[in-house]
């Protein structure tokens, strides 16, 4: 089977974490820490909606690209890996979207 390329950009994101940060944006980011992370994919995360709302195709591609790059550094950040984010999906294949939403509004409660 052939890795995905989120695998890939996930090891190669893991292997920049000893980089150094001034040679490094990826380490440099993860010096910075969870916070500086986090605050990284939600800002991506609004490029790609804008992008998606007045962008041309090839701009919600890179952005896209960029959201999910700032997601796997994210993911390194904090001791996430791709494997249990698969399984998650893989878990909610076959469920109703509004089934599994529902029944997280009622966990929280």
């Amino acid at each position: 089977m052939t890795e995905h390329p989120i695998d890939r950009l996930y090891d190669q994101v893991l292997a920049r974490k000893s980089a150094d940060p001034a040679r490094s944006y990826t380490a440099k980011l993860l010096k910075e820490g969870v916070s500086k992370c986090a605050k990284k994919v939600g800002e991506e995360g609004v490029e790609v909606a804008i992008a998606a709302l007045t962008g041309d195709k090839r701009e919600r591609v890179a952005e896209s690209a960029d959201l999910l790059y700032h997601l796997c550094v994210l993911w390194v950040a904090s001791d996430v890996d791709p494997a249990d984010v698969y399984a998650e999906l893989t878990a909610r294949e076959g469920r109703s979207g509004l089934d599994d939403k529902a029944a997280r509004k009622n966990i929280a409660r």
